[in-house]
């Protein structure tokens, strides 16, 4: 990737408490049918769906000895859809037809998911719990912060959830963080975590900033299906383009925001611990939307 700019660290519309909460939840839900929605042609599965395939290939047979849980949950994001892509490869719900994971492997149980965030999304959280095919999604119901999170995190949830290593998920999210926050919650992640991943869909490429202004217009064509509902989010779309017009703005501002593999690795080391000894990390990129939208991942392990 060439990258237009050194990581600027501007301000989200979304973020700001000024900004009406009932539109932040309308933004939010925007951003999370993006996650969801597979346009054919040019994107051969949802960026949800590309995340729990990378999960599952980078992870391998070890996937089923953790449990997964998002740090910066919101009202749910892609997790919930994450959570029922990731189970459906490893075969959950079982069927007759269905009784090894697609990758060859047996399989007792579907992997856990644990939803958490600052601001618990309590009532929201509740109805995706609820839609879970296999009932493998979680929530923690108290404030969670993501540079200062418990090793006993989990110790509220069942043993089945507990009882495994913490792989923490940052989605879209990372890059809302200043540098020295940002070297916080991953020293944090060292220490009481036995893994986490990041995962981006844009860059501080021109190509990103091309794939943002396209949002707009793709939220006008799309909004009419996934929204009919709601009269309040159609007349922030079309009479008022609030929506659409946050969404692209913020979209700008968080490619200029996003940090490149090289320089999330830096920051592993940087922490008043210094570097993370018994770590291995990977990282790597594929394309969201072909041919100029791409995830980028980057994923630490503890090594056994």
């Amino acid at each position: 990737m060439v990258f237009i700019s050194p990581r600027i660290h501007f301000y989200e519309i979304n973020d700001q408490a000024w900004f009406p909460a009932f539109l932040r939840a309308k933004v939010q839900a925007a951003l999370t049918l993006l996650w969801t929605l597979h346009l054919p042609i040019i994107q051969t599965a949802s960026p949800s769906e590309l995340v729990a395939e990378t999960i599952q290939r980078v992870l391998g047979k070890r996937i089923s000895d953790y449990t997964f849980v998002d740090f910066c949950a919101g009202a749910g994001g892609p997790t919930p859809f994450v959570e029922k892509y990731l189970n459906a490869r490893l075969g959950f719900p079982k069927t007759s037809e269905s009784n090894v994971h697609v990758d060859g492997s047996e399989g007792t149980q579907p992997v856990k998911f644990v939803l958490t965030d600052i601001a618990p999304h309590i009532e929201a959280w509740q109805e995706s719990k609820k839609a879970s095919p296999t009932n493998s999604l979680f929530y923690v119901d108290v404030p969670v912060d993501a540079s200062n999170a418990p090793q006993n995190l989990l110790a509220s949830l069942g043993t089945d959830v507990r009882s495994r290593k913490v792989f923490r998920l940052f989605f879209l999210a990372f890059h809302h963080f200043d540098d020295p926050f940002a070297i916080k919650i991953l020293e944090n992640s060292i220490n009481t975590a036995d893994g986490f991943g990041i995962f981006e869909l844009q860059h501080r490429t021109l190509s990103s900033l091309l794939v943002c202004t396209l949002t707009f217009p793709l939220l006008l064509l799309v909004s009419p299906f996934y929204f009919w509902r709601s009269p309040a989010h159609l007349f922030f779309t079309y009479v008022v383009p609030i929506i659409p017009l946050v969404v692209t703005l913020d979209g700008y501002i968080s490619s200029l925001r996003t940090r490149s593999s090289g320089e999330i690795r830096a920051m592993v080391g940087s922490g008043a611990k210094g570097e993370a000894k018994g770590w291995k990390f990977r990282s790597g990129s594929e394309y969201h939307t072909y041919p100029i939208g791409v995830m980028s991942w980057f994923i630490g392990m503890k090594e056994s």
